[in-house]
């Protein structure tokens, strides 16, 4: 398999993984503990998402987080790595209005964290910047469907582009990203049929989350599928863990031998 004959992670590696129909893994990590955990597990991308404004800061949307915040993730991330590729969110309002803004805004990401790549919502509207980012080296993920940071225009979390028009522009938005010098592209929360058209009509891989089994690799929060957000539960989540119940249960057990003086006990002190 592709990703067994490389040391480091590559975007040329998950190039290879589309070619050779190898599926490409990919999780959001958002410090250094889990980033280790996550890359020794040999997890192929760490996404260090702008999600950490909802799992990590309790905000209701992804908006508040700023370019600093990003970049101390990020910085913290790349510090537990050693094999995996890490892409990084810029986040809402470092990128839609200047492409000038957008591509320092990438910079410092790049300069300040260590990070590999990283990744921007949206489609035509955004490619200028695209261009941008890419002409001065830095690879770009992109990102279609639902696209979180625009949450107040759609006004739902639903399903997009079940509508023709939406979905001939999702299907433009992707050959446009495609030409304009991305590495892959997030397909997030669209019907599974049109993602496999998608995924066959460009070169480069397709992630998907909430996309179905056609896309040429899959990303999850890492929060939601270990069972640490309990309250988040569509139906393309699979939860591999329940931390939320025994991070619980383990609580309340050192609460009770701390309240009954069990401990410390006489090999646990000096």
């Amino acid at each position: 398999m592709a990703k067994t004959a490389v040391k480091k992670i590559t975007t040329h590696t998950l190039q290879k993984m589309k070619s050779t129909g190898e599926k490409i893994s990919m999780l959001t990590a958002y410090d250094f503990s889990f980033a280790k955990l996550i890359d020794q597990a040999g997890i192929d991308v760490i996404l260090v998402g702008d999600s950490a404004s909802n799992v990590m800061a309790g905000h209701e949307t992804t908006l508040p987080i700023t370019l600093d915040q990003m970049i101390y993730h990020a910085a913290s991330v790349i510090r537990g790595v050693n094999r995996s590729l890490v892409v990084v969110d810029l986040p809402f309002g470092y990128y839609q209005s200047n492409s000038d803004i957008a591509l320092a805004s990438a910079v410092r990401i790049m300069k300040e964290s260590g990070a590999h790549s990283i990744k921007l919502e949206g489609g035509e509207e955004v490619l200028k910047s695209i261009k941008k980012i890419v002409t001065a080296g830095i690879p770009v993920m992109g990102h279609l469907g639902l696209t979180p940071q625009s949450i107040y225009k759609f006004g739902t979390y639903t399903v997009r582009a079940k509508e023709e028009a939406e979905a001939d522009k999702l299907r433009r938005d992707a050959k446009l990203l495609e030409e304009a010098g991305c590495f892959a592209i997030v397909l997030e929360k669209i019907p599974a049929k049109l993602a496999k058209e998608v995924s066959k009509s460009i070169s480069i891989p397709t992630i998907g989350i909430g996309a179905g089994k056609y896309c040429d690799g899959q990303v999850l929060v890492m929060h939601d599928m270990l069972g640490i957000n309990t309250e988040f539960k569509p139906r393309f989540l699979r939860q591999y863990l329940n931390i939320a119940e025994q991070a619980t249960a383990a609580v309340q057990h050192y609460i009770k031998d701390v309240k009954a003086k069990d401990f410390p006990n006489d090999t646990e002190q000096y």
